[in-house]
């Protein structure tokens, strides 16, 4: 199961999330988040992470040619030379989805909100789960979903921008143990 920890924007965070156990890591290049990193500041950071790690850029415009990116994650429709996992906004129902796209990530309406996750089920595609996952109830959602993986950002913050080191243990471990169960 993927297990992508998003919004990393410093080195103890990144190692954070690592040792806890993502295979993910979430970079976001829209500069009007909190959670912005610049393509300098990805570059430094993406020194850090492991091989078996993804590094997925997140993006709501064109994506950026980076160095080291394994995936883009695209809000929006553009094409990418990575392979792309489409990310939509849902509220009560599931859009058409992109066939080409090796994953459809499926967040909330706004961030951090959640929906509901049993929909997911009648998806044929690989499916991430985003939107509104805590560790409290990330084991809920797979659960009831049984994604191909979960992503979380605000959930897993102290503030905007900075992980919480305990919610991202709680998330990974609660997230592996789900995952064992549902597979």
């Amino acid at each position: 199961m993927i297990i992508k920890v998003c919004g990393i924007t410093n080195g103890d965070d990144l190692r954070a999330a690592v040792d806890a156990g993502a295979n993910a890591l979430g970079f976001i290049f829209h500069p009007s988040s909190p959670r912005y990193v610049s393509p300098d500041r990805y570059l430094e950071l993406a020194n850090l992470v492991p091989k078996n790690v993804l590094k997925v850029g997140v993006f709501t415009s064109a994506p950026l040619d980076l160095a080291g990116l394994d995936v883009a994650q695209i809000y929006g429709d553009f094409a990418s030379k990575l392979p792309v996992w489409r990310a939509y906004r849902i509220t009560d129902f599931i859009p058409e989805l992109d066939a080409a796209a090796q994953a459809v990530l499926l967040d909330g309406a706004a961030n951090g909100r959640s929906y509901d996750w049993s929909m997911v089920r009648a998806v044929s595609k690989k499916v991430i789960l985003a939107g509104g996952l805590t560790p409290d109830n990330v084991a809920a959602a797979i659960a009831a979903a049984n994604p191909w993986g979960v992503d979380s950002c605000s959930g897993l913050e102290s503030a905007p921008g900075k992980k919480d080191h305990e919610k991202v243990r709680a998330f990974v471990k609660n997230a592996k143990a789900a995952g064992r169960l549902a597979s």
